[in-house]
């Protein structure tokens, strides 16, 4: 018997190459993570091992070519997008500088280094500087990964991503026109800073435009997904035909998608999930299948080049990240993290490297000598933010615990969502999830009450469990469904609340039936009379992920009430999720305690405070509110010290002015306490 299949290689046929790959990606972590090694390495080693100057296993063929470019700039586009805004703005200053920084000192040791040791001309001597001072976030994934993609010291490393990636590509376009013209020519410097201004202006307003207008019209996670990938890829592809690196392009949609996906939500995780899982270990192994090292032993004269270019390269980096880490005052950990992330090369090194040969500004010597540093490179970097990504992450760590040494994981915020609609299941689950505080591993329950056989509301019970459980599974939280019979609602919902011992109890705000029913509506009333937990009662017309602002109503002495911080934490952690601005209504003494609240309990959001010194000025500033905000109304039950009988005519002016906006009413606990 003969086999009617044999294998030849390099392998050709594109089951056995994916099925390598995916060997590749499945075995790395697990053996190079048992040696203590990272496993961007571990690709990297791996593909040089396999690829043409390996055993010549894998050709680096087209898949390669589109998969190692989708990859990089989807590490590109997760930096952006999973900052925090309000830490990118603090920081921008900082990242600014830094870049400047990172980007002129590498250039100084370029130029006079390379003209010392290689004899090289001067244009050469500022092509190969521009290598030197442009960075990869290639080790951005391990950043990721230990959750300190927000630490000032990563922020401020990928703002100056951005600063070098930009300034080298000017440098390098300007060594090129006067290589191939035999002068620099201004005016096209000017036209390029003229198409990023435009650029910039135009992507921003065509993603933010659409992709508001398609989240809104489309829910499912799939769909939106394809979006965003297609946004990414678009604003690469402008970048590119304008003459900009497509790096550049995916950091910006990046950014402009920033808000419209908030941490704790599906998206999100399936965007971290394709990315970790396929694309960025693809783009890895393609940047090991690029590396000869055979290359070193062929001649004195490459490994001489390939020594020198790696040392000052490295050198001039480390001495940038301690320059800065120093003037901000990071830290040895802050200054090893700013390193690691800064002194991988890959794309911009790459494509820097190829131009260079291709228009005769660097000999073959020196082009081996380029693909060897990035080889280098991305090893010390690599190693260098794991080891300082682990040690900030247990700084971080103790200080939480010192903060909160007092905190159990029971006694964060436990979660109970009743639903009943199939078309407000989802948001009312975003909600509670997007109020979650970060550390919370409680599970959430979700309760479906009937009191009665009726099939069609049964089924539609039924399917709202399966979409509120479906959107907490999508964000790894651990949820309970529960489909509960009892006398009626109220009864079902707070004998439930008793089981579960559940803090917080969140429904959909009551549909008026008939012109003499209540605008709350009768079980909402009996709601509150029955349980003195907090209770969040909302409505969204519009997907909660588009809404830009949160105008909070608060009523005088609420800072008196038992619930008080807890609804305000639980306010800040939805501000934070969504990034969005929290304008708070209230008099100033109240505003005096929220803002304390705030700021005490570390929230990085932005917030803004309005006083609001009678009704007429509530009624005043309530007429701002767009269709991009949520109105969010701090209740108080009657007896409480914050209730007045202001609070009695809410319902009518919110039926006969705010219909059409999205509605949060928090009623806080009122006895008791518990910590989100």
């Amino acid at each position: 018997m003969t086999l009617l299949y044999t294998l030849s290689y390099p392998l050709t046929g594109p089951v056995e190459i994916f099925l390598l790959v995916l060997l590749i990606i499945l075995l790395c972590p697990i053996i190079f993570g048992r040696l203590g090694i990272p496993q961007i390495v571990g690709f990297i080693l791996a593909g040089i091992i396999v690829g043409p100057y390996g055993f010549d296993i894998l050709a680096r063929d087209a898949s390669f070519e589109i998969f190692g470019q989708v990859g990089i700039l989807y590490i590109m586009f997760m930096a952006a997008v999973e900052i925090n805004m309000f830490h990118l703005k603090k920081n921008l200053g900082r990242g600014v500088l830094f870049g400047l920084i990172t980007f002129a000192i590498p250039t100084l040791f370029g130029i006079f280094g390379s003209r010392w040791a290689f004899g090289a001309s001067w244009s050469t001597c500022t092509l190969i500087s521009t290598m030197y001072a442009a960075h990869t976030l290639i080790s951005y994934p391990i950043v990721s990964r230990f959750g300190l993609q927000n630490s000032k010291p990563a922020v401020v490393a990928v703002c100056s991503t951005i600063v070098t990636v930009l300034l080298a590509l000017l440098v390098l376009a300007g060594v090129v026109d006067a290589a191939d013209s035999g002068g620099f020519h201004f005016s096209r410097f000017i036209n390029l800073l003229w198409l990023m201004v435009a650029y910039a202006a135009g992507m921003g307003i065509l993603i933010h435009f659409f992709t508001k207008y398609f989240f809104r019209k489309i829910s499912d996670q799939i769909i939106q997904f394809i979006y965003v990938l297609a946004m990414v890829f678009f604003s690469s592809l402008m970048a590119s035909v304008i003459g900009l690196e497509a790096i550049l392009g995916a950091f910006y949609a990046g950014l402009m998608l920033n808000r419209f996906i908030p941490e704790r939500s599906g998206l999100m995780g399936r965007l971290k999930f394709v990315g970790n899982a396929i694309f960025i270990p693809y783009f890895l192994i393609g940047v090991g299948m690029l590396i000869n090292v055979h290359v070193i032993f062929k001649s004195w004269n490459v490994g001489w080049v390939a020594l020198n270019m790696a040392v000052v390269a490295m050198v001039a980096k480390w001495i940038s990240a301690f320059s800065a880490a120093k003037i901000f005052g990071f830290g040895r950990t802050g200054t090893r993290l700013m390193f690691g992330l800064t002194s991988g090369k890959a794309a911009a090194t790459i494509a820097a490297a190829l131009i260079g040969f291709q228009h005769g500004l660097l000999s073959e010597d020196m082009l081996n000598g380029a693909v060897l540093m990035i080889l280098v490179s991305c090893l010390v970097a690599s190693i260098s933010t794991q080891n300082a990504a682990r040690n900030l992450r247990l700084e971080l760590t103790e200080a939480e615990f010192k903060k909160d040494n007092e905190t159990q994981p029971g006694e964060y915020a436990r979660q109970l969502v009743a639903v009943a609609n199939p078309f407000t299941a989802e948001n009312l689950m975003k909600l509670a999830l997007l109020m979650r505080h970060r550390n919370n591993r409680n599970s959430v329950t979700a309760v479906f009450v009937r009191n009665s056989d009726d099939a069609h509301r049964v089924q539609a019970g039924r399917n709202s469990l399966e979409i509120a459980v479906s959107t907490a599974q999508a964000v790894d939280i651990e949820v309970k469904d529960i489909e509960r019979y009892d006398i009626n609602v109220v009864a079902g919902v707070t004998n439930e609340a008793k089981q579960n011992r559940a803090t917080d109890i969140m429904i959909g705000l009551h549909r008026k039936s008939n012109i003499v029913d209540s605008f709350f509506g009768s079980m909402t009333e009996q709601l509150l009379n029955a349980t003195n937990k907090m209770i969040f009662i909302s409505r969204c017309f519009t997907s909660v992920d588009t809404l830009s602002r949160l105008i909070i109503l608060v009523p005088e002495n609420a800072e008196y009430e038992t619930g008080f911080q807890l609804w305000v934490e639980r306010v800040s952690n939805l501000a934070a999720q969504l990034a969005a601005k929290a304008i708070f209504l209230s008099n100033d003494t109240t505003a005096n305690f929220i803002r304390n609240v705030i700021i005490s309990e570390g929230y990085a959001i932005r917030h803004e405070y309005r006083s609001l010194a009678t009704w007429d000025d509530f009624i005043l500033h309530s007429g701002d509110i767009n269709e991009d905000d949520i109105f969010i109304i701090i209740g108080a039950r009657k007896g409480s010290l914050s209730h007045s009988s202001d609070l009695e005519g809410l319902p009518g002016y919110l039926q006969k002015n705010h219909s059409k906006d999205n509605l949060i009413l928090i009623y806080p606990e009122q006895f008791g306490g518990s910590k989100d």
